[in-house]
């Protein structure tokens, strides 16, 4: 196990060994939430991984609020590197994401929200489905557990598991890979996994329009296929950054939603209440991004 246990916390540390995943953490005015997202990082086993925290506040930056900074130190004492970053003035979501890459040196990077709480042993499934899969990225679309008694099956209907090896594909406003955008709404993925009555420990790739909150990619893939560097081309009010990216990816390589998904969603107020500018909308009419 790649994490140290609280009798070593206090014993003098050896240089954290090379990590197989570097978790990447965007945040801006969240520091409840970024502890909580932290507290989900602390629970996890393996792999070996490092955390950069990017915090885009005009103010103090959300590691500073106690409960954050305690999940800082709960991650340092188990032996993860934990790299906290100021990255300012902003410049949109696409350019924070890119910025984020661009400090990103391990073979798999997950991009996870700063709202979202990971279950033990979700980051090992992920990577374990990358590794096995051998896509672009796999995800596991944060789940609302307020909604687990609020079934939509007019929504799970576009559910299509992956039959054999993950393919590319292109996905398209209007065409039916983008269709399947409702499935990773509310709970969705928790009825599905509770259909399809998957034991703890196995899981199954299904097909996806896109992921948000909870991505795992191979950096060579994500940075080959132009990573978020596009937002040269956007306003720095914009959305949809990350659907955009992940169709780049997902055109050379392929990309799969994990099942059962061990994502929650905090459900907080989103932090991008002005969606009218989408990514994909303003570059996919002006030509390839």
């Amino acid at each position: 196990m790649s994490r140290r246990s609280s009798e070593a916390w206090a014993r003098q540390a050896d240089l954290p060994e090379p990590v197989t995943v570097e978790v990447l953490v965007p945040t801006c005015d969240r520091p409840a939430e970024l502890a909580v997202t932290l507290s989900g990082l602390a629970g996890q086993a393996d792999p070996a991984f490092a955390v950069v925290i990017s915090d885009q506040a005009a103010g103090d930056p959300g590691w500073e609020h106690p409960a954050a900074a305690a999940m800082v130190r709960v991650l340092e004492a188990q032996g993860r590197r934990v790299r906290l970053l100021r990255h300012l003035p902003r410049r949109g979501l696409a350019e924070h994401r890119q910025f984020m890459l661009d400090q990103a040196t391990a073979d798999q990077c997950l991009f996870l929200d700063d709202d979202v709480w990971l279950e033990p042993g979700a980051l090992q499934q992920l990577s374990r489905a990358l590794d096995e899969l051998g896509c672009g990225f796999v995800g596991m679309a944060p789940q609302g557990l307020s909604f687990l008694n609020d079934r939509r099956p007019e929504q799970t209907a576009v559910f299509e598991a992956w039959e054999g090896p993950v393919s590319a594909e292109t996905i398209r406003p209007g065409n039916p890979g983008f269709d399947r955008w409702p499935l990773h709404s509310a709970a969705n993925l928790s009825h599905l996994s509770a259909d399809l009555e998957l034991q703890q420990g196995q899981w199954l790739p299904y097909r996806v329009a896109w992921l948000g909150g909870c991505v795992l990619y191979r950096r060579e893939a994500l940075n080959s296929a132009g990573g978020f560097s596009f937002w040269t081309r956007l306003p720095a009010g914009h959305a949809g950054e990350d659907v955009l990216a992940q169709w780049q990816v997902m055109e050379r390589y392929g990309g799969a939603g994990i099942l059962p998904s061990g994502a929650v969603h905090l459900e907080s107020p989103t932090t991008v209440p002005d969606r009218r500018v989408e990514a994909y909308e303003v570059l996919l009419n002006r030509g390839p991004a």
